[in-house]
């Protein structure tokens, strides 16, 4: 496996959340070529919510609740895919050619596998997408977020950078991180 690295995701300032102290996805490739994903949330696990566990399935609509998010495009094009990796076990998977364009073809061939702890001081939720969930190309830009639900209802939206007034993670400017895949 190769070097993880960290990196710090911020509060869109239109959601603020005093529950939440920080939060920080760690990125490793596996020698398999696969995307290791790390979410890290330190906070008050008592105002915080999760889903309760489910089967291991896609859902739809798993971003209503807490749920931790991957968006993915090769350097230089204009579509992308998107992941949902819910506590609950649950994920999304879906392509879009273009900014809000859904393909509704699209077929994950390979599921996520995704890990979700509680722990005293927040949560850990580990997801590992197979080479051949990813796009193709020598860089691909990255946008990593997260909605975390508090126990009151009230949602806030993270990620390495927000482009809009509102939070948008499908906005090209939250696409902030070029990551290079492992080359065999």
């Amino acid at each position: 496996m190769s070097l993880t690295t960290e990196y710090p995701l911020i509060c869109h300032p239109a959601s603020p959340c005093a529950v939440v102290g920080s939060l920080a996805v760690s990125l490793q490739w596996s020698a398999d070529g696969a995307l290791i994903l790390g979410y890290r949330l330190f906070g008050e696990p008592g105002r915080l919510s999760f889903p309760e566990a489910q089967p291991a399935a896609p859902a739809d609509n798993l971003w209503q609740h807490t749920c931790f998010e991957l968006f993915i495009a090769e350097e230089g094009g204009s579509g992308y895919r998107e992941f949902n990796f819910s506590p609950s076990t649950q994920w999304a998977a879906y392509r879009f050619p273009a900014y809000r364009e859904r393909d509704f073809s699209c077929a994950l061939p390979d599921a996520p596998q995704i890990n979700f702890r509680r722990l005293t001081d927040g949560c850990q939720l580990d997801a590992r997408l197979a080479a051949t969930a990813l796009p193709p190309g020598a860089n691909l830009r990255l946008g990593l977020n997260a909605v975390i639900e508090a126990a009151d209802g009230s949602k806030s939206y993270w990620a390495l950078a927000h482009g809009a007034e509102q939070p948008d993670f499908h906005h090209a400017q939250n696409f902030a991180l070029t990551l290079s895949p492992p080359h065999p």
